[in-house]
């Protein structure tokens, strides 16, 4: 019992330690000012994210679950602690959840339209015809704007703007951010919630302190609020459930939230005969369709709002390339991006065909952590689905993704050559990913060759870093 309290209680200091460097982070700076000094910060939040996560591999069931969630919403209240420092994306959602509590569409007209002027106030749009603060964006008129691209129709589906009106009326007058943040946060405390009940009926619960612990969900889905917290949730528990056509209307709902989730699919379909397969895909498609239709029918596809221009943006087309940096080390631009679809579509296809239906989000993470590997994006928040799904299954390895895209966004901030580290930070997550992959599947030979030598019956493999401690006798929990 006394190394029982001990493990016990490193764990705890690990985690506390984690929550003063997480609010220290808050307050010290963010990606538009003062940028440089977020990476050091960042590096001791992971590293203690690691050993606290090491460390709770040895803490009983019962004690690590009480941990995992006292972690999860004490990170929570440091990112709390002050307004976004790394991205401005939050007040779009302030902005479309007051424009749709008018009676107008969010897809209808950009922040900068003429027609929205009424609903400006001072605190979005500060006054002045020089926006020379770092957070603040010219609109024109003599105003300026905290909201990024405000001459811009909004590119959120419809399932992430009625969450934003949801929260716009659930906002006391003169609230300005802090319950986009707060919604965060119960999200991301909710999703702690959701892998607690998944993992206890099929894996090791302490695993959700993968999710739970991560810097990225305290920074990405909490401090800037980001709506992709939302469609994580409905993801984690539509890979949850059994019954096909919940799984496919909740996967549907996060589709709607963010398109990310779409990338799932593969693992939800794996080994599914057509017939099983339809009982997810139609309901999944009847969701996405009731949720676009009130929309379509006031703004028509208007509702596609910003994301064609935003694919430019961000070098998506294969005549623009910016993205696919792995690929493009050797191949010239032409060529990546249309290999990446291939690559992309084949894991896929390799998933649906031999993943294991009984773990949908195995297959899951195999194809997400690819997409992202090949497009490699700057945005490290696209990878809070890969961090949820890695607390499902267990690889850990798959963590170095949101890792490599947080280094390259605050190295952009920190007018660091993106050319050279872009390549270099998903570099290196790659080779640990198949690194990781290497010694795990060196492992489970030796395992199975082991018990088979020693009766002629083959173990159980346990295939991720938090399951390989001896569990604790019933009584203990």
């Amino acid at each position: 019992m006394e190394g029982v309290g001990v493990r016990t209680v490193c764990t705890s200091v690990l985690v506390a330690a984690l929550t003063v460097v997480v609010a220290v982070t808050i307050r010290i700076g963010g990606s538009e000012a003062h940028p440089q000094q977020l990476l050091s910060w960042y590096a001791a939040a992971w590293l203690l994210f690691a050993a606290a996560v090491w460390a709770v591999r040895k803490v009983p069931v019962r004690s690590a679950v009480v941990l995992v969630l006292a972690g999860s919403a004490a990170l929570s209240l440091a990112a709390l602690s002050g307004p976004p420092r790394t991205s401005s994306d939050m007040y779009r959602y302030v902005w479309d959840g007051r424009v749709q509590a008018a009676g107008i569409s969010p897809y209808a007209h950009p922040p900068a339209a003429p027609e929205l002027a009424g609903l400006r106030d001072r605190w979005l749009f500060p006054p002045g015809r020089v926006c020379v603060a770092p957070d603040v964006h010219p609109l024109g008129g003599g105003f300026c704007t905290l909201m990024n691209r405000p001459g811009v129709n909004t590119i959120y589906p419809p399932v992430a703007e009625g969450w934003f009106l949801a929260v716009h009326a659930l906002s006391p007058d003169g609230a300005r951010h802090k319950p986009t943040q707060i919604a965060g946060a119960l999200l991301a405390v909710g999703t702690t919630a959701a892998l607690l009940l998944v993992l206890r009926r099929r894996g090791d619960p302490r695993r959700a302190a993968l999710w739970a612990w991560c810097p990225a969900v305290a920074f990405a889905a909490v401090n800037d609020a980001h709506v992709d917290t939302l469609g994580v949730l409905l993801t984690v528990l539509a890979l949850g459930i059994s019954v096909l056509p919940r799984r496919g209307a909740l996967l549907g709902a996060a589709i709607a939230v963010k398109l990310m989730p779409a990338v799932v699919l593969p693992g939800a379909l794996a080994r599914r005969g057509p017939r099983d397969a339809a009982r997810i895909l139609v309901p999944a498609l009847l969701v996405i369709a009731l949720a676009y239709l009130p929309y379509v029918l006031s703004s028509g596809f208007g509702v596609l709002g910003y994301l064609p221009g935003y694919l430019r943006e961000e070098g998506y087309e294969s005549g623009s390339v910016r993205r696919f940096a792995l690929l493009r080390l050797f191949l010239p631009d032409s060529v990546a991006a249309p290999l990446a679809v291939v690559l992309i579509a084949l894991t896929a296809l390799y998933v649906m065909r031999r993943g294991d239906p009984t773990r949908p989000w195995s297959g899951a993470l195999l194809v997400t952590g690819t997409a992202l590997l090949l497009t490699s994006p700057s945005y490290y928040w696209y990878a809070l689905l890969v961090v949820a799904l890695v607390a499902l299954d267990g690889r850990w390895e798959w963590l170095a993704v949101p890792l490599a895209g947080t280094v390259l966004y605050i190295g952009n901030a920190m007018a660091l050559p993106s050319e050279t580290l872009q390549p270099w930070s998903y570099g290196i997550a790659a080779v640990t990913v198949l690194a990781g992959a290497a010694v795990r599947a060196y492992g489970e030979r030796q395992r199975s060759r082991n018990a088979i030598a020693a009766s002629g019956t083959a173990a159980p493999v346990v295939g991720d870093v938090l399951a390989t401690s001896t569990p604790e006798p019933t009584a203990r929990r």
